[in-house]
């Protein structure tokens, strides 16, 4: 297949970037010969800008925009800004309060405002996960964060704690929102109705690329909607068994070149 038919948009962690969080040489290459052969080019994570930005601008040099915060936003990194956005209502905070008063001490929290993370409530596994991605977070009381812009927030903890978080919330009573686990130390509350598909096809939308071939790949539950939207969906071999059921194409690991695999499938089309 034509690559100036395509657009293929994949997830960063566990999917392009390896367990050490790099892109592969290999990857790299490919995604450089596919861009030149006139393919778009894209990510679609689960991180909010600032921990995302240091990848898609330095590392892969975008040019198209990319989607953030596990869908719930569209961001152009060469204009600095955003081209579509989809806010979490005012319950996200009385949420936050509820849950951290169900479990008190264990949870820690991330509210991911536009280009800003908020931190409420401090854990280890919270301070781990900024830590490992280089950012210094707004720490401030959760009544002191500023109302609107909010795209999601995210509960960081053990995965025992947060599968109890987990069947908390799916008992009822915060309904009013989307939720999705993100990573076995991650939980997430989005927008409802918002997740990877819903951005992917805002950034086609922006783009014009209602024609080409859509291609997605990931590695977590939070990227199933997404693979299953895109013509050809794609799961690493490291992925969960419902991502792997929901792909058209299961390739090698993160750390083996997936992306590389991909674009060479893409190619024999």
């Amino acid at each position: 297949m034509d690559f100036n038919k395509v657009i293929f948009m994949t997830d960063l962690d566990g999917m392009l970037l390896t367990d050490d969080k790099r892109v592969l040489d290999k990857d790299m290459a490919a995604i450089e010969r596919f861009r030149k052969g006139g393919g778009i080019f894209t990510t679609a994570t689960g991180r909010g800008y600032a921990m995302a930005r240091r990848i898609v601008e330095d590392v892969l040099h975008l040019d198209v925009p990319s989607v953030l915060f596990n869908g719930a936003g569209v961001f152009d990194f060469k204009a600095n800004r955003f081209l579509w956005q989809c806010e979490i209502g005012l319950q996200a905070r009385e949420y936050i309060r509820r849950i951290n008063d169900m479990f008190p001490n264990k949870l820690g929290f991330e509210v991911l405002h536009k280009q800003k993370v908020y931190v409420p409530f401090l854990n280890q596994t919270e301070q781990d996960h900024l830590d490992m991605e280089s950012v210094i977070p707004d720490r401030r009381p959760l009544d002191d964060i500023p109302e609107g812009g909010w795209l999601k927030f995210v509960i960081a903890a053990e995965p025992s704690d947060l599968d109890k978080v987990q069947t908390a919330v799916e008992a009822g009573g915060f309904g009013e929102a989307q939720w999705v686990r993100s990573a076995p130390h991650y939980f997430e509350c989005l927008p409802k109705g918002v997740d990877k598909s819903r951005g992917f096809a805002e950034l086609i939308r922006i783009l014009g690329a209602e024609d080409r071939f859509s291609v997605a790949a990931g590695d977590y539950m939070n990227d199933t909607a997404m693979i299953q939207r895109a013509d050809l969906g794609a799961a690493v071999a490291n992925a969960q068994e419902c991502v792997k059921q929901a792909a058209d194409l299961i390739v090698c690991d993160n750390n083996s070149g997936a992306v590389s695999e991909i674009i060479e499938y893409i190619e024999k089309l």
